[in-house]
């Protein structure tokens, strides 16, 4: 820690020792409920054995983490200042005149820290994992979810033409995306830029490559004339696997550093990417988020334990982290629903708690 004194460094570093154990304590309750839940969803519908769950949990934790996050932060802050305060460590920083902001600003900064870090390294692991999670837990249903339509819908567009495609399955299995029972719907746009449909193609059986989708067992039909059949067919594509695999996917499983792209190809192919824009706001409000939480730890837990009513101010930290967590919650689903703005939705939480944290600390702290 450069540029801040020894006591500074201690209390961040006890800090971080209780943000670490409740990291592991929030993990294990994870795990534990994760895998109850898995084995009553896949391992009643699918012959799986204990391990093949296991790794299922393993793959889906990361991501759920990654949402409880904030309230790790609440109470390893609060774990460790109430530990400092019991130790009597406190009473002694006080009685050398040391306010409390001197050690609570540089905690707060290595909390933004951390958050940086969780939306740049955790993120896009967290994501990738989740990723895996649905193709693994798809592949394992496959017999069970073998009778029921699972309809698939990719659209993609330039400033020329845009394709609607519909399909009756994906495997699952395969390293590329392969869609079965595939129509293609191509529109051309006018000079108003308005899309008029122009043909449709039916396939069997559609793989995207590079820079195209090759098509097999093809019927295509033009408005006014007879179809025509064809073994192969190949057809331009401005897709890419990853991209395509994201537009079957939830914003939850693409990694923070292609949810540009991926609202942007989004939009060109027409549809609505308030869903990526959300996630993507979100995620660049977490370390403001983690370093509230910081803060409203420390305001939470700075009472001197002779005073008395350290338990229940605590407790009211404890209820208030809970607050946040669902309000944080609760302004995604307004956004999602176009009730509220997607930008006060993604940073209203973490500001909301910001602001609290400063002010209470701003009336019991001389600075």
């Amino acid at each position: 820690m450069i540029g801040i004194g020894r006591l500074e460094r201690y209390v961040v570093g006890v800090t971080l020792l209780g943000i670490l154990t409740w990291l592991s304590v929030i993990t294990a309750v994870v795990v534990l409920i994760q895998f109850v839940e898995l084995s009553g969803q896949v391992g009643t519908r699918a012959e799986v054995g204990a391990a093949s769950i296991l790794w299922l949990t393993l793959l889906r934790v990361p991501s759920l983490i990654q949402i409880l996050l904030p309230i790790v932060f609440l109470f390893g802050g609060m774990s460790a200042y109430v530990g400092l305060n019991r130790r009597s460590e406190l009473v002694a920083m006080r009685a050398a005149g040391i306010s409390a902001w001197r050690f609570i600003l540089p905690t707060a900064g290595c909390a933004f820290l951390l958050g940086v870090l969780a939306v740049g390294a955790l993120n896009p692991m967290a994501a990738g994992l989740n990723a895996r999670f649905e193709i693994e837990r798809e592949r394992l249903m496959e017999n069970y979810l073998g009778d029921q339509p699972r309809d698939i819908w990719l659209r993609q567009g330039d400033d020329t033409s845009q394709i609607v495609i519909h399909a009756k399955a994906r495997d699952a299995r395969s390293g590329t995306v392969t869609l079965g029972g595939v129509s293609l719907f191509i529109y051309e746009k006018n000079a108003q830029g308005i899309p008029e449909f122009r043909r449709r193609l039916e396939a069997g059986e559609a793989t995207l490559l590079p820079g195209f989708w090759r098509l097999k067992n093809v019927r295509e039909a033009t408005a006014g004339d007879s179809s025509i059949r064809s073994e192969v067919l190949t057809i331009r594509s401005s897709l890419d696997a990853e991209a395509a695999m994201e537009r079957l996917a939830s914003p939850e499983t693409i990694p923070f550093w292609r949810l540009p792209s991926a609202i942007r190809l989004t939009e060109q192919a027409g549809f609505s990417a308030s869903g990526y824009r959300l996630r993507f706001q979100q995620l660049l409000s977490m370390p403001v988020l983690f370093a509230a939480m910081s803060i409203l730890a420390a305001a939470f837990s700075l009472r001197l334990t002779r005073l008395g009513g350290l338990a229940g101010i605590a407790g009211a930290g404890v209820a208030l982290g809970f607050v946040m967590f669902f309000l944080n919650q609760f302004a995604g689903a307004l956004a999602k629903a176009g009730i509220i703005p997607l930008f006060a939705a993604a940073w209203a939480p973490g500001i909301v708690a910001l602001l609290a944290g400063v002010t209470l600390l701003c009336y019991t702290e001389d600075g």
